[in-house]
Formats: structure tokens, C-alpha cells, sequence
């Protein structure tokens, strides 16, 4: 019993001693280290937004705000650890060792990051754009180091990894889209009468995108030439939110104009048509036919 009590005093007047002699070098330590903290969090905060303020987009402020932030923590660790008495050489040299050893075991991640740090530099599109690759398409929210994120028309969450961005086609088209139809005309008199009633049609439709805008004007006109008929095109821009509900409103008024005008805009029954698709994306890059 008395051994126990010995080991337990002795154990108290060792932790005493440790803590009359470095306590208050402990205690300086972590409050540099909070402090640090603290401050690398407002620099990175006030470094976007002057980022911003001076006219650059949201992603390459909020990369720079990042890089900062990072440096400042790097020093304030640095800093820490020599408050403690601990040599960081070591450290460094396992720091490069593990980098390179993750560099070869993590070729796949590690190459978003790159293929991230790429988009951000270049800025091919930005926060707010509509864009469309590998088959997908939506307006743009987030661009991190390992991911383009998209937010489609109904809301939905489309995550693209970099490296599947860079290196792509890539269509841009900022806050808006192209909607492209083609309608089919039996003769060139009805070529003329479709064009003047779609005219009429998008000139009342109040969601288009006008060139005041950002869009582009309206265009309506003979598209191509089949054997027995002509093929109007039609092409106006809508905003991207509004893709699918504009287009749809735009189809319905032109069927209901066409029909009172005792108009049918397809091919006759066993007609040669040189009409590839009637979807309104089929002049979209990258665009493959649906399999029936």
C-alpha cells in the first residue's frame, strides 16, 4: 500500500515539475496556435472578398481565399511546433516522402485536382454559367479542386469529377440556352406561312431571351430542302432555368397557330424526308440519338 501511494506522489511531483516547467510554454503554444487559426480564417475572408470586389469570379476568389488561408495555417503550425522544442526537419522530409508515395497510389483523385486547378486558372466557364458536357447539362454552382458541380432544371444535383471537364467539348452558354425546332413544309407557299405565323408566335411569347439580354435574336427560315417539301428552322433562346417550361409553351402555341391555319407540319405518309432527327438537341455537340 505504501508503494502505491509512493508511485502516485512521485507521479504528482513529476507532472508538478513539468507543468511549473513548461506549462506556460504549452499554454503560449496553443494560444499562437488559436490566434493563428483565427487570423488565417479572416485573411482568407477579407482576400475573397477583395477577390470579388475587384471584378474576379466567385470560384478563382474563393481559390485564392483558399490558398492563403492554407499558407497562413502551414506557418502558424510551423511556428507552433517550434514553441514546443520539436525539429521539424523530419517532418518536412516525411512530408515528401508520403506525398510522392500518394502521388502514385492516388494517380486517379489526384488527377481531378490537377484537372480543378485547371478550370480555376482558365476559367473556360464560371459560377452562373450554362454549360453542357459529356452529355449533361445544367448551371454551374460550384467548381472545387475535384468536382464540377450542376444544377439542372428540376432541381437536381449533377456532379461531374474534373478530369471528365478538362480536355471535353465544352458549350458555354452563360445564363441562357438555344431552343432549335424544324417543322416541315409540303410546298414553298407553306414554307412562307409557317415562317410568318412562328414569327408571330415567339413575338408573343413574353419568357424569350431578347438581345438587349444576352441572347440572340430569333431566327426563323428555310433550314434545308427534302425531296417533296421544304424544312423550316427555328431557333430562339430561353433562360436556362426556364429551358424545358419556355419550350414546351412556345410548341404548344405554335401547334394551336398552325392548326388553326390548317397547317400539318410533319412529312405525308411514305414522303422522303432528308431529316436526320427532329429533336430539338440534335445540333448539339456530343448529342447521340436515343436508341427506340
Amino acid at each position: 500500500m505504501e508503494e502505491n501511494i509512493e508511485a502516485v506522489s512521485s507521479l504528482i511531483d513529476t507532472l508538478i515539475a513539468f507543468a511549473v516547467e513548461y506549462g506556460f510554454q504549452l499554454l503560449g503554444a496553443l494560444v499562437v496556435l488559436l490566434i493563428g487559426l483565427k487570423a488565417a480564417s479572416f485573411f482568407a475572408r477579407k482576400t475573397t472578398a477583395l477577390c470579388e470586389k475587384k471584378g474576379l469570379d466567385v470560384t478563382l476568389s474563393r481559390f485564392i481565399g483558399n490558398v492563403v488561408k492554407i499558407v497562413l495555417i502551414a506557418i502558424v503550425v510551423i511556428i507552433t511546433l517550434g514553441n514546443f522544442g520539436i525539429e521539424i526537419s523530419p517532418f518536412i522530409a516525411l512530408a515528401g516522402a508520403s506525398a510522392f508515395g500518394a502521388t502514385i497510389a492516388l494517380q486517379g483523385p489526384l488527377s481531378n485536382y490537377g484537372a480543378g486547378l485547371s478550370i480555376i486558372l482558365t476559367r473556360p466557364f464560371v459560377v452562373g454559367n450554362t454549360i453542357n458536357v459529356q452529355g449533361v447539362s445544367g448551371v454551374v454552382t460550384e467548381v472545387t479542386l475535384a468536382q464540377t458541380v450542376l444544377e439542372g432544371e428540376d432541381g437536381e444535383r449533377i456532379t461531374v469529377p474534373n478530369k471528365e471537364v478538362v480536355g471535353q467539348v465544352i458549350v458555354n452558354s452563360k445564363r441562357r440556352r438555344v431552343v432549335q425546332t424544324k417543322l416541315y413544309a409540303q410546298s414553298s407557299d407553306e414554307a412562307a406561312r409557317i415562317i410568318t405565323l412562328v414569327k408571330q408566335v415567339l413575338a408573343g411569347v413574353p419568357d424569350l431571351v431578347a438581345e438587349a439580354e444576352g441572347g440572340r435574336e430569333s431566327l426563323v427560315g428555310v433550314h434545308d430542302f427534302s425531296y417533296g417539301g421544304v424544312i423550316v428552322g427555328v431557333r430562339y433562346w430561353v433562360a436556362s432555368e426556364k429551358y424545358f417550361a419556355t419550350r414546351y409553351a412556345v410548341n404548344e402555341a405554335l401547334l394551336s397557330a398552325l392548326g388553326e391555319a390548317g397547317i400539318e407540319p410533319t412529312a405525308p405518309p411514305g414522303g422522303a424526308v432528308a431529316l436526320e432527327s427532329l429533336s430539338a438537341d440534335a445540333d448539339t455537340p456530343g448529342y447521340k440519338e436515343p436508341i427506340a
